[in-house]
């Protein structure tokens, strides 16, 4: 699973919080590996802006990926731009993420800053990391 942006959010939603894929029968820890570019961890902005929050004011509710970390879910490796040119605070949400990712036992779960790189530009690079994960599936 894999998506760049709102596309990562997404990716990061229906992996972390199983609720989405159950009601398809499908177990969402079945997915492969988990490969957001730049994904928002915290609540979208679109979440934010229909409930009246701003788009600088951090929230963690049921609808964040960061709500939903476990330990039992499929490998994740996260991917982001320079933490300098990232989409606000991108990076140090993806950081968040990894982190309470290994406080709660996820064994396998990476993060990588792609320096130099800013949101929009930072996909390009990552495609070689989203293809080594896929030859590490095989």
């Amino acid at each position: 699973m894999s998506g760049h942006s709102a596309g990562g959010y997404l990716g990061m939603m229906i992996t972390l919080d199983k609720k989405y894929l159950q009601v398809h029968d499908v177990d969402a820890d079945s997915i492969a590996a988990l490969v957001p570019f730049s994904g928002q961890a915290i609540t979208h902005f679109t979440i934010r802006k229909e409930n009246g929050i701003a788009e600088k004011q951090p929230t963690i509710d049921s609808m964040a990926p960061l709500y939903h970390v476990r330990p039992n879910s499929p490998p994740i490796t996260l991917i982001t731009g320079d933490r300098n040119k990232e989409l606000l605070g991108r990076y140090e949400e993806n950081a968040y993420l990894w982190r309470m990712l290994q406080l709660v036992g996820h064994k396998q779960v990476q993060l990588f800053e792609l320096e130099g790189f800013d949101h929009g530009t930072m996909a390009e690079p990552a495609f070689p990391l989203l293809l080594q994960v896929l030859k590490s599936l095989q």
